[in-house]
């Protein structure tokens, strides 16, 4: 539909351009907003007096004062567009089909911000939830990280930063179509890599922004080439089959079990990369949007 109507593709845009493209799509072709028992808008502070925004949701079916699971979520977007608004139906949905408690991270974007901030956000909102965790009312023992593309990725380099720095670590891991390798040779990266929406192009136009000094042999850009993928936490990993970045997914995946880690796929056929949030234009999405909830669900509602 994009293609057929001339629409300009990401790396034809300015980043400002981008951004407002990546919304309209999103507020276009997302389901409608389901009610939850309540939204939040949360300031976090910085060290250096900034504020980094999120928002807090609460499921339906909560009451005011039980002790929840959450789920940190990290939007996608290539680290340079993307917002909390965009994913405010996603989060809705996962809040309400887990009963966890979800907060949506409005990470610093590329280029004005670029590697590591977005990293440094990441990792800030997590450990800030585990300070303030009797105020938002969850429990910090069963915190998960979540999140697609751009979010995955961040997910996954916060994740192997706690287990390398002791002390509270997350529960269960959300990676939707995660960025673990900025630079791949897996035969996707070509196969779908033209006239699948996310362009080699796009994925160069993005890379270029977030690494800007093109050091993308950094496990905190690639986690991939982190040393160890040992000691994560249980994952689900949910894959687009017609997605540049699915032959990395499988990849990343094997990894994990190969060091002995616990991981579940789920692989969406037909499907291209970014489809998890355009439930009103792919059924797909909302088949996928249920698995993740029921997983989160599972998981984080286990007896101790």
């Amino acid at each position: 539909m994009v293609y057929r109507v001339g629409a300009p593709r990401f790396h034809e845009l300015t980043h400002l351009q981008a951004r407002h493209s990546f919304q309209k799509l999103h507020f276009a072709f997302r389901p409608d907003a389901p009610a939850v028992a309540s939204v939040t808008e949360v300031p976090i502070g910085r060290a250096d007096g900034s504020v980094l925004l999120a928002r807090y949701y609460r499921p339906l079916q909560a009451s005011p004062t039980a002790m929840l699971p959450m789920l940190i979520y990290y939007h996608g977007g290539g680290w340079c567009v993307g917002d909390v608004e965009s994913y405010d139906v996603l989060c809705r949905e996962l809040a309400n089909g887990s009963g966890c408690a979800v907060m949506s991270v409005d990470y610093r974007l590329a280029p004005e911000h670029p590697f590591p901030a977005a990293v440094n956000d990441a990792r800030l909102a997590f450990d800030w939830s585990v300070d303030q965790a009797e105020l938002l009312g969850i429990d910090s023992a069963r915190i998960a990280l979540g999140g697609d593309s751009a979010g995955g990725n961040l997910s996954v380099v916060s994740a192997l930063a706690l287990r390398d720095a002791g002390g509270v670590a997350p529960a269960f891991l959300l990676l939707i179509y995660p960025s673990t390798e900025i630079l791949s040779e897996r035969p996707s990266r070509q196969r779908y890599g033209e006239g699948f929406f996310l362009d080699k192009e796009s994925l160069e136009w993005f890379f270029r922004r977030y690494l800007p000094d093109g050091n993308t042999e950094d496990w905190r850009a690639s986690p991939m080439r982190a040393d160890s993928l040992a000691g994560l936490p249980p994952m689900l990993l949910i894959s687009a089959e017609c997605d540049p970045l699915v032959d990395d997914c499988a990849a990343f995946a094997a990894r994990v079990s190969e060091e002995r880690g616990e991981i579940e796929q789920f692989r969406a056929d037909g499907m291209v990369h970014g489809f998890i949030t355009l439930g009103k234009f792919f059924p797909q999405a909302n088949v996928a949007v249920a698995h993740a909830a029921g997983a989160l669900h599972k998981r984080l509602f286990a007896p101790a």
